[in-house]
């Protein structure tokens, strides 16, 4: 099931990947990602966006979250109510790259990794699910999620 569900997300994502020549560097220290990818900080705006967004984030499949617009949420992972509570920025930006660094059974997508990844659809081959700034611009959002 699990294997399933990761290749439903990859299929279905439609974001604006970019090649493996232009990922960002960056440095896991512990279970964080401690500096921006982008060197900025990103936008909660668009980030919330990309979260909502059935065909960008795909967030809403598995998660569920304070967005009472929003119908047919996910129940399969953690709502995202109170995210930015329980987690810093830090530890956001590293489930957001790859979650399977902190858990290999995870059913979460890699969103900024290009490594150990299976049944990849063909237009997402070398490139990430979110583009660097897509990544820092949600986890931006996360962070406001406080209640």
């Amino acid at each position: 099931m699990r294997a399933a569900i990761a290749a439903i997300l990859i299929a279905l994502a439609t974001g604006h990947g970019c090649s493996a020549d232009e990922l960002a560097q960056f440095r896991i220290v512990g279970n964080v990602i401690p500096s921006s990818l982008t060197g900025v900080p990103g936008d909660a705006a668009r980030g919330r966006s990309i979260v909502l967004n059935r065909a960008v984030g795909l967030c809403l499949l598995c998660h569920s979250g304070p967005f009472p617009e929003e119908r047919f949420q996910g129940n399969l992972a953690p709502d995202l109510k109170g995210t930015g509570a329980r987690w810093s920025v830090e530890q956001l930006r590293m489930r957001m790259v790859d979650s399977r660094k902190l858990n290999p059974e995870t059913i979460m997508p890699a969103y900024y990794a290009l490594d150990g990844l299976n049944r990849v659809a063909p237009a997402y081959v070398g490139k990430p699910l979110l583009t660097a700034e897509q990544v820092e611009d949600v986890v931006a959002f996360l962070a406001t999620l406080r209640d």
